[in-house]
C-alpha cells in the first residue's frame, strides 16, 4: 500500500486494516503522533488528513490510500517551526507535552478553515483533546497567538 505522509510516498507492507498510528510510529519512526486511548477520543494521536484533523489510532490505513497525511513532524522544523508550533512555545504551553501533538494538529486544522477564529472557537475546536497536566490556559493563548491575536492572547 503507497501512503503519502508529510509530503513524501511510503510503500508499506501491513494489512489493510492497520491503525495509521501503528504505521506511522512503528514503520516510518514518526513519534509526534503518540499513544494515547487507542479508542480516538482523547487526541494524542491526531494528523491531519487532506488538511482535517484526523485520530489516527482508530483510521486503518486503507482509508488514506491517495490522501495526503501530515504529522507534527511535517508542519515545520526546528530552524523554521510552523507558525502553530512557534506559538506554543512562545506561550510554554507544555508541561509533560503527552497531548502537544494533538493540540497543534488541531490548532492547525482550526486555522486552515478559519484564520481568524474567537477564544470561544478555539475552545470549543480543543474541546475533545484531552490534557492531565492542566496546561489548557497556556494551550489556548497559544491557539490565539497562532490565530495572529498574540495581545488577546496575554490578557
Amino acid at each position: 500500500m503507497r501512503l503519502t505522509v508529510n509530503g513524501r510516498n511510503h510503500d508499506v507492507d501491513a494489512a489493510s486494516d492497520t491503525a495509521l498510528l501503528y504505521v506511522l510510529r512503528n514503520d516510518l519512526e514518526l513519534n509526534g503522533p503518540k499513544y494515547g486511548c487507542g479508542l480516538g477520543e482523547c487526541g494524542a494521536c491526531a494528523v491531519l488528513i487532506d488538511g482535517v484533523a484526523a485520530r489516527s489510532c482508530v483510521i486503518p490505513i486503507d482509508g488514506c490510500e491517495g490522501r495526503n497525511v501530515v504529522t507534527l513532524e511535517g508542519l515545520g522544523t526546528r530552524e523554521h517551526p510552523d507558525p502553530v508550533q512557534d506559538a506554543f512555545i512562545r506561550e510554554q504551553a507544555a508541561q509533560c507535552g503527552y497531548c502537544l501533538n494533538g493540540m497543534i494538529i488541531t490548532t492547525k486544522a482550526l486555522l486552515t478553515r478559519n484564520p481568524s477564529p474567537s477564544e470561544h472557537e478555539v475552545l470549543e475546536a480543543l474541546r475533545y483533546n484531552l490534557c492531565r497536566c492542566g496546561a489548557h490556559i497556556e494551550i489556548v493563548r497559544a491557539a490565539m497567538r497562532a490565530a495572529g491575536h498574540a495581545r488577546e492572547a496575554r490578557d
